[in-house]
């Protein structure tokens, strides 16, 4: 398993004349946690595109359980339970604020998609290869 927090503060232009963040906001939340998944395990995403390689997301799901705040230092824990096996990649998240409380989490379901023809293609070798001593 792979699992991996990320701090990010609430900005401004995040929230809703009340404040809170705005519900649409909470998925790129989730992508900032995504991407600091595959840094933290040495493959910043910008190597896999390098590979010629696209994650669309196919699937998002997002249970929001309180608002986030104006300045609210958010922690976005993001967790893989499972090496791919096939074509895609599931990402689970949970969003807390800097007191520990649970105010939104969810999942996206992501392909693995070849740049160049727009195929969904299994995951690749030198992706997995990277991926399986977090599973071992």
């Amino acid at each position: 398993m792979i699992k991996v927090t990320t701090k990010v503060r609430v900005r401004y232009s995040e929230t809703d004349q009340m404040g809170y963040v705005y519900y649409g906001n909470y998925p790129q939340y989730f992508e900032v946690g995504r991407v600091e998944l595959f840094r933290y395990i040495g493959l910043p995403y910008k190597d896999i595109e390098e590979y010629g390689i696209m994650l669309p997301v196919a699937d998002l799901s997002i249970k929001y359980i309180k608002p986030a705040k104006y300045d609210d230092e958010l922690l976005i824990t993001t967790t893989v339970k499972k090496i791919p096996e096939g074509a895609r990649i599931v990402f689970e998240y949970e969003i807390k604020n800097q007191e520990d409380i649970l105010l939104t989490k969810g999942y996206t379901t992501l392909y693995f998609m070849d740049k160049n023809s727009g195929k969904i293609l299994r995951c690749p070798e030198q992706i997995l290869n990277i991926m399986k001593p977090f599973f071992e």
